[in-house]
Order: C-alpha cells, then sequence, then structure tokens
C-alpha cells in the first residue's frame, strides 16, 4: 500500500499543491477567472508562485531651493513668539445628581500669553468667564493651575497668574500699536479648534475700529487684520515683523464662527494700560469726575441740544468742589436740569462714551477743562481726575 505523504507547513499554513504543466492545460484565462472566484466565494486560495510583481522604486528626491527672507522672517519670528504663548482650559463645576460628586468638566479653550516672569498670562475675559478654575499649558507642555488675578469686561482682558519656575516663563516683548499703518504685515499665534500653537499671516486690514465688549461698551481703536482668526485664538498674541506684540486677538467677524478674513484685536497700548492695573488692584482704576451721567442720549436730544446731562454729583468728588450741578428737585416737587457736559479739552461730546474714553486715557491726577452748558449759558470748569 502506497505510504501518504505529509504535508509540509510554512508557518502554520500547508504548502501548496503542486502541479506539472503536463497536469494543468486550462488556457490562463480560465485560471484567472477560476482564482478571482475563488476569492469571491470566500475561499482560501494559495499564491501561486509563477506569478511575479515588477520592481517598485522610490521617486527620486529633488532638491529644494533655498528659503525666501520673507520665509526665514516667518520662521524666526514664530520660534522666537511660540513660547510665549500658552494654553489655556476652562474648566466648570459640574454634579452628578446619582453619586452627588462634583467634576471639572472642560468648557472651552483659549490662549494667552506671557506677560512677565512673576507668571502673569493675559488672555481675554471671555476665554475665561464663567470658568469655576482654570488650567495653562506651557510651550513645553507642562500643566499649571491658574488664578484670576484681575478681570476687566469692558476692554475684553484678563491676567491669570501661574506657580511656574522662572526658567519656564518667557514674557512676550511689547511693542506700540499707536504708529501702526495699514498694509504692514502681522502674524497671529493661537489654537484654533484646539489645535496648539498656530501661526497664520496678514496685514493690518484697517485701524481704529470699534467692537462691543461683553458689558456693551465699545472697545474703541481696535486692530484690524485679515490673518486667520478662529475660535481658540482669542486671547493670542498679534505680532508685527519686529516681533513685538501690537494687540490681543479678541473677535471674528463671521456668520460661520470661522475665519472670513476680518479679525478684529485690542490695541497693545490699551492693554499697556490695563494689564498693570488689573494686577495691581484686580480691576481697571479709572480716572472719575465724580459725577454719574443720564446715559439716554435721546433726553437730551429732546431739549434740542447735544451732550451729555449730569444726573447726580458726588459729594466729596472734583465736580463737586468745581460747583458742577446735577438734577435736583425744588421744594415745589419740580424738577431743575443739570449741567450737560458738551465739550473735555475742546473736544466735543455726543454721548457718555465719547466721555468715558476720553477720561480713561488720562491719569490720576491729570487736570481737564470742562465746558458745560448751564441754562443756554457756556462756562468752563477746570477738573482735577481722582
Amino acid at each position: 500500500m502506497e505510504e501518504r505523504r505529509r504535508p509540509k507547513y510554512y508557518g502554520g499554513i500547508p504548502e501548496p499543491p503542486r502541479f506539472s504543466s503536463s497536469q494543468v492545460s486550462l488556457p490562463k484565462f480560465f485560471v484567472g477567472v477560476l482564482l478571482s472566484s475563488m476569492l469571491a466565494s470566500g475561499l482560501t486560495w494559495y499564491i501561486v508562485e509563477y506569478m511575479t510583481v515588477p520592481e517598485v522604486k522610490a521617486r527620486k528626491i529633488s532638491r529644494r531651493r533655498n528659503l525666501t527672507f520673507g520665509e526665514k522672517r516667518n520662521i524666526r519670528i514664530f520660534q522666537r513668539n511660540a513660547r510665549s504663548v500658552v494654553y489655556i482650559t476652562k474648566l466648570q463645576r459640574q454634579r452628578d445628581f446619582f453619586s452627588m460628586n462634583v467634576y471639572q468638566i472642560p468648557r472651552g479653550t483659549g490662549t494667552g500669553f506671557i506677560w512677565d516672569r512673576a507668571g502673569h498670562i493675559v488672555t481675554n475675559f471671555h476665554v475665561i468667564r464663567g470658568a469655576s478654575s482654570v488650567r495653562v499649558r506651557l510651550s513645553d507642555h507642562s500643566t499649571w493651575t491658574a488664578r484670576v488675578v484681575g478681570r476687566d469686561p469692558s476692554k475684553d482682558l484678563a491676567v491669570l497668574r501661574i506657580r511656574a519656575p522662572r526658567s519656564k516663563l518667557r514674557p512676550i516683548r511689547v511693542g506700540r500699536s499707536g504708529n501702526l499703518r495699514v498694509g504692514q504685515k502681522v502674524y497671529a499665534i493661537g489654537n484654533p479648534f484646539g489645535l496648539d500653537r498656530t501661526l497664520t499671516v496678514g496685514v493690518v486690514s484697517a485701524l481704529n475700529r470699534q467692537i462691543k465688549s461683553l458689558t456693551g461698551r465699545p472697545i474703541q481703536g481696535v486692530i484690524q487684520t485679515d490673518a486667520a482668526i478662529n475660535p481658540g485664538n482669542s486671547g493670542g498674541p498679534l505680532i508685527d515683523t519686529s516681533g513685538l506684540l501690537i494687540g490681543v486677538n479678541t473677535a471674528i467677524y463671521s456668520p460661520s464662527r470661522a475665519s472670513a478674513g476680518i479679525g478684529f484685536a485690542v490695541p497693545v497700548d490699551t492693554v499697556n494700560r490695563v494689564v498693570p492695573s488689573l494686577i495691581k488692584y484686580g480691576r481697571m482704576i479709572r480716572p472719575r469726575i465724580g459725577v454719574i451721567i443720564i446715559q439716554d442720549p435721546n433726553f437730551v436730544k429732546s431739549l434740542g441740544k447735544l451732550g451729555v446731562m449730569i444726573a447726580r454729583i458726588s459729594r466729596r468728588g472734583p465736580a463737586a468742589r468745581a460747583g458742577l450741578r446735577g438734577v435736583r428737585e425744588t421744594a415745589d416737587g419740580d424738577l431743575l436740569l443739570g449741567d450737560i457736559i458738551i465739550a473735555i479739552n475742546g473736544r466735543k461730546v455726543k454721548t457718555s462714551n465719547d466721555l468715558l474714553t476720553y477720561i480713561e486715557k488720562k491719569k490720576i491726577g491729570d487736570v481737564v477743562i470742562l465746558t458745560i452748558d448751564r441754562y443756554n449759558k457756556k462756562m468752563k470748569v477746570k477738573i482735577k481726575l481722582y
């Protein structure tokens, strides 16, 4: 009786059967059809040994041209400033109603930048608004719990502080925004859509724009840029070609909430005036004249006049010492109108925002001259801000 040969195994796969040319006379076409039908039916089929695969070689690598001057500058500016940019995560408390445990849930991300080696971080107020706690991730991916030091919603600015070693903190270099010109090249660094440290390039599209803050008060002197700014870029730096901070990216104009080529940044001159006050006092300390203004502009217009009317005077303020008058009630119950401020230092005042915007650019102790209308009689009053 002929002994049956046992198949050889190669790594658990039986050796494929071998046939001589005299045993196989099917045309190659039918062999292909057979193999295809075996594959389509899910049957195991064997690799045909005599099938050859053409050799595939890697493509020849072409030599890259040298980087242009502009490209080298872009790289240099990003490398110089990327370490100053941080990733901010806003957390909110949420209670599990089944276990009654309280958890910290991420509720948004944004961008900030290192202001000084004391660990102060500047960002937008709306980035950390409503947060129960804030985390800051540095460029070396170390994460730190941040404390909110100060906030100014009317300028959409906030300052955080982290207890990181000074060796990890690289403050951004600060420039000026008062001498910017339309057409200047600018760079925005941020974390759009949660992507870490992204660089976009554009130009200053316009200057002295006005946007509305969360408090309803306008932010004056805003920089408009076409550098791509998306959700997550908020609080990041806008940088000029010298690598200096010129603004804080704060908003975009887009129905789809994605970059449409119109972004806005709070000018650095405003930032440099607000941030020291936030660090020292926790809020913006603005000079005052000691009056409360009637906010409705139509009230003064109904009298056929332009300006803002004083509703009340602070008893010990400079306006009271200067003899200004607010709305008063006579013994007979009649109301006497207050003084109408029509100009400050020669600049016309049409709304309360005109007055507040001019005063907040001054310092405590500065002297201003108010032009007032008191019963159709114009007067000039000198007041020392406090």
